[in-house]
């Protein structure tokens, strides 16, 4: 199994939005193949920082058959408006 790990920095004032919009997104990442589970941390100190852990069960899931999908970019839309700067997306074992 891998663990994605993305630190997310979510522009000011936008936290509520992203959040909502996250809510929606959660269908899109699970119904992809070899998707796992996943979670969404709000950071205590800085309230524009989240953490979003999900479990793949391969690097391939990820990398191709989430990132090169049509899903993608529906999860783009939805989302990557909201970063600033872009996310640090790192795989672990």
């Amino acid at each position: 199994m891998i663990l994605e790990v993305a630190d997310l920095h979510i522009k000011t004032g936008h936290s509520l939005d992203f959040e909502q919009n996250f809510e929606k997104a959660t269908s899109i990442l699970s119904s992809m193949k070899g998707y796992v589970s996943h979670s969404l941390k709000r950071c205590i100190e800085e309230e524009n920082r989240y953490l979003l852990l999900v479990n793949w069960k391969t690097l391939e899931d990820h990398e191709i058959g989430f990132r090169q999908s049509e899903q993608y970019r529906e999860w783009k839309k939805l989302l990557h408006h909201f970063y600033e700067p872009f996310p640090n997306v790192l795989h672990y074992q």
